[in-house]
């Protein structure tokens, strides 16, 4: 029967399906092994919607030299595979980038499961798919059972191989449609035998190893149950949409009841034979009703035991909440499409099963569809029900407040009665006074305030007045619905109380899951990370907590006494585990199980030990020590420390990876830098050291032989190099220097005309820059007005003549070069323009990074304006590029004017350099 569906799971299933409509559609064509016929199914789909006019191109397709396979690739449009070297061999691989490019309505690729080529821009198949279903595009795919990741220990186990190719769960989960390409094991054995599968050689083999008949056997329930778990998940998303309350029993599914009882526990060990002999999963679920929660501590942690050992035996466990317990499991079997509950046999009176209700009758009466199985074992023991209704529901301050309330009512009616308001409306007062009681004290006391306002009004207004006894047999009739209303009132104050608290429990219990997901995503570092942690843990749990990391060879310490956090934390809220709890903790994390205190492993363990499991490692344990031991005890205190964890795990995870990913980085960039810089050097220092080498031999082996102007040009020619190499070494230093921080900027006020006259005479003390300098027209442009300026003269002058030294170097002979300053905006802007070939476009900030070099041709690592750009930013400044209208670039730097310039002596402006 379809009724109305919830507002908000249909408004998330429109959203989600939105989302889904801007996405490419995924069909997999999945199977037992290769062989069972993928491949020519999904190429026959794809000849079926060419057919319809669908765009169909053949991504990449692997028949494995099936003439049948081939076949059905003509008339198919196919991409040209890449082809890819490695190791001396060239590879096939899918292009993904032209599938891009292509853009068709549907592509095929085969092989999901299938690595890419080193040097792809993904390292796994299934990467590329989801990157052209992001696209847009429709993907035809397929993939053996044995490469899905969660099987691959099932797989390893039973075949003997492990798969070293695998796919997440989540590609056939979310897939659009997955269609199983089955074939029994001896046709597919014929198969290997003609041929159909591998080569001869290569089928003997597998014959003899995966593809033995047991083996296709087990692989073949696998697929089959893969498959039909994803059609359950798919009949179930049907049932929400449509808000089908009764289930449909497509497959069988237990749901087995059980009590804080003593006798749960066979009750538990019969349901576990009835799923197995039935094949059918299995939940056991413990209800908490009122009643439930106001028993004995030694009953509840019965009721944990219970669901400890359903857990032990396969079974998924559950704690719900409910002041019924029939309605509470019904309406869970409901919605998890349970097709039979089982429950134990009530070994109690019929009398009681009438005055206090019956879990296995209200169950069978209100199962409707489900069936309801009754077997031997308590669900609730015979003296339960009457020590419940003896039991005091609250403390001894509000049945006291029971008859003070009873009290004040009798005299507020006292003082009403004289008005004859009439005896109705009396009693109506007397009412009042139960709610007050019901919503202050509880289900007791206002029962015992219903009894008390019964007496009183009979007492004080019925007649004989002051008396119980009853002459007009009328008012046994008033007595009774008073009796019926007040309790009434009592049992439903008491429900909602109870339902309230238990929603306002669910509420702390998703603030705190929420608080902790919130501050994990927004602190940065393992320290801050940890720390949020370890507080979070000790203020829900009411414990103290230690989280212990692996150090070398994958042993545990405790994070606080590797990073030294514990320090900046309240001592209540850590502790440091002894030498027995660390091999507890050890033990959780070679084998990723929880254990220690309230578990059934290493239970003597003073705190209890959960493995933070993230998605590729185990990256350490949570340790938690209760201050009471039954914080975390209970099943769903347990379920809740547990997805902590769980979140905990991916932010250590993700915040370790992000540690590891800026390692890498560094690690490659100063590889690169490394790399670079052998290479400049290397390539740099062999030209000038074999003109040196040359010119020095030759001196020394003929020099008496040589002529005088040969010996001064040889002369020359090795000064010359030795100078090159001295500016390299220069330039090396200094960068080295500016990297590890060690240049310090000492500040004079002092004439920009003096730094630029030294840099003038640097160069010209220079052979190679000399020679430069008279082949190219320099004009120099330092007006008169031109303020003192605050810098480091050796640093400032080392700037002018890297960017002049660069100017010289780039441009060609007999173009002008021109220097020149202005003051803007609080700085002084120094300019080196040249007219020379200019920057490539968009190089304008790339020419500043270390070893970059340009178009033109020129000697040198590429550091000379990578110095500048440290020197200048070191004084507060900055340095630009800018590409001149007419030809060439103007590099520039400003200067900022800072603090109180010192009076200048009078001189005359001629005595400016000018140029």
């Amino acid at each position: 029967m379809e009724q109305r569906p919830d507002p908000d799971a249909l408004l998330a299933r429109v959203k989600q399906d939105e989302a889904r409509q801007q996405r490419g559609t995924l069909k997999v064509f999945f199977g037992m092994a290769a062989g069972v016929g993928k491949t020519y199914a999904m190429l026959e789909a794809a000849r079926e919607r060419k057919a319809e006019g669908v765009d169909v191109v053949a991504g990449y397709v692997e028949p494995h030299g099936r003439t049948e396979t081939e076949a059905l690739l003509e008339g198919l449009e196919q991409l040209a595979p890449r082809a890819v070297e490695y190791r001396g061999t060239v590879l096939r691989a899918f292009d993904l980038d032209a599938a891009l490019a292509r853009r068709p309505q549907l592509i095929l690729v085969d092989e999901l499961a299938h690595s890419n080529a080193p040097g792809s821009r993904h390292p796994k198949r299934y990467q590329d798919i989801e990157e052209l279903l992001a696209a847009g595009i429709d993907v035809y795919t397929t993939v053996n059972v044995q490469h899905l990741e969660s099987l691959n220990d099932v797989i390893a186990q039973i075949t003997g191989v492990i798969v070293r190719e695998t796919v997440p769960d989540r590609l056939i989960e979310q897939a659009d449609e997955v269609e199983l390409v089955d074939l029994t094991p001896d046709d597919l054995l014929a198969r290997l035998k003609e041929g159909k599968v591998y080569v001869p050689q290569q089928a003997e083999r597998a014959a003899h190893n995966f593809f033995r008949k047991g083996n296709l056997h087990a692989l073949r329930e696998l697929a089959l149950r893969t498959t039909a778990d994803r059609v359950d998940a798919q009949m179930e998303a049907y049932r929400r949409d449509k808000a089908i309350r009764d289930p449909w029993p497509a497959t069988v599914r237990l749901l087995v009841g059980v009590s804080s009882g003593p006798a749960a526990a066979r009750l538990v060990r019969a349901a576990r034979r009835m799923a197995v002999g039935l094949r059918a999963a299995w939940v056991v679920a413990y209800v908490e009703t009122p009643s439930e929660l106001r028993r004995p501590e030694p009953e509840r942690d019965q009721a944990v035991q219970t669901l400890r050992l359903a857990e032990s035996l396969g079974a998924e466990t559950v704690t719900l909440s409910g002041p019924d317990a029939a309605d509470a499991l019904l309406a869970y079997a409901r919605e998890r499409n349970i097709s039979k509950v089982v429950i134990g046999k009530p070994e109690r009176s019929r009398w009681q099963d009438v005055l206090f209700g019956s879990v296995a009758d209200d169950l069978i009466r209100k199962s409707g569809v489900i069936d309801v199985y009754v077997l031997s074992g308590d669900f609730a023991d015979a003296e339960r029900p009457l020590r419940a209704v003896l039991e005091p529901t609250s403390d001894v301050l509000s049945y006291l407040w029971a008859p003070v309330v009873v009290a004040i009512t009798s005299a507020v009616t006292l003082l009403l009665d004289r008005a004859a308001i009439g005896e109705a409306n009396l009693i109506m007062v007397f009412l009042l006074g139960v709610l007050a009681v019901a919503l202050s004290g509880g289900r007791g006391p206002s029962v015992l305030a219903t009894i008390m306002s019964v007496l009183a009004f009979n007492f004080l207004f019925v007649e004989p007045r002051l008396s119980f006894a009853v002459t007009d047999t009328r008012y046994l009739i008033t007595f009774s619905v008073m009796l019926v209303v007040g309790l009434t009132v009592s049992t439903l104050v008491a429900r909602f109380r109870w339902q309230a608290e238990a929603a306002q429990a669910r509420e702390r219990r998703t603030a705190a899951l929420y608080a902790l997901s919130r501050e994990l995503a927004s602190v940065r570092g393992l320290d801050n990370l940890v720390r949020a942690a370890v507080r979070h843990v000790s203020e829900v749990f009411g414990s103290r907590v230690v989280l212990l990391m692996p150090t070398g060879r994958g042993r545990l310490q405790p994070w606080g006494s590797i990073s030294g956090w514990a320090r900046d934390l309240d001592p209540q809220q850590v502790f440091s585990p002894d030498a027995s709890d660390q091999g507890v903790a050890q033990w959780v994390f070679d084998r990723n199980e929880m254990a220690g205190l309230g578990t059934s492993t290493l239970s003597a363990a003073e705190a209890v030990y959960l493995p933070l499991a993230g998605a590729q490692r185990t990256v350490g344990v949570l340790g938690v020590r209760p201050d009471h031991p039954r914080r975390v005890r209970a099943p769903e205190q347990i379920h809740l420390l547990e997805t902590f964890a769980n979140q905990i795990a991916l932010a250590v995870e993700r915040a370790t990876l992000a540690q590891e990913a800026e390692r890498a980085q560094v690690t490659a960039e100063t590889e690169r830098m490394r790399a670079a810089l052998l290479s400049s050097v290397s390539h740099d220092l062999r030209t000038p050291l074999a003109v040196i080498t040359g010119a020095t031999s030759s001196l020394l082996q003929d020099g008496d032989a040589l002529d005088e102007p040969t010996r001064r040009e040889l002369l020359q020619t090795a000064y010359g190099e030795a100078e090159w190499l001295n500016r390299l070494v220069g330039n090396l230093l200094n960068m080295t220097r500016l990297e590890a921080g060690v240049i310090q900027v000492r500040k004079e006020w002092q004439p920009l005309e003096e730094v630029v006259g030294a840099a003038l005479a640097r160069l010209a003390a220079s052979r190679d820059a000399a020679a430069a300098l008279r082949e190219r027209p320099l004009s120099i442009d330092l007006p008169p007005t031109l303020p003192l300026v605050p810098l480091d003269g050796v640093l400032i002058e080392q700037v002018l003549v890297n960017l002049l030294h660069n100017a010289l170097t780039h441009t060609p002979p007999g173009t002008p070069v021109a220097v020149r300053a202005w003051e803007a905006a609080g700085e002084v802007v120094v300019e080196v323009a040249d007219r020379g070939p200019g920057l490539p476009p968009g190089s304008e900030g790339q020419v500043f990074d270390k070893f970059y070099h340009g178009q033109t041709a020129g000697r040198g690592v590429g550091l000379g304006l990578a110095i500048c750009r440290g020197m200048v930013e070191a004084h507060g400044g900055r340095i630009w590029a800018e590409q001149r209208p007419d030809g060439g670039v103007g590099f520039r730097f400003s200067l900022p004017l800072t603090g109180l310039a010192p009076v200048p002596r009078m001189e005359d402006p001629g005595q400016r350099a000018e140029g």
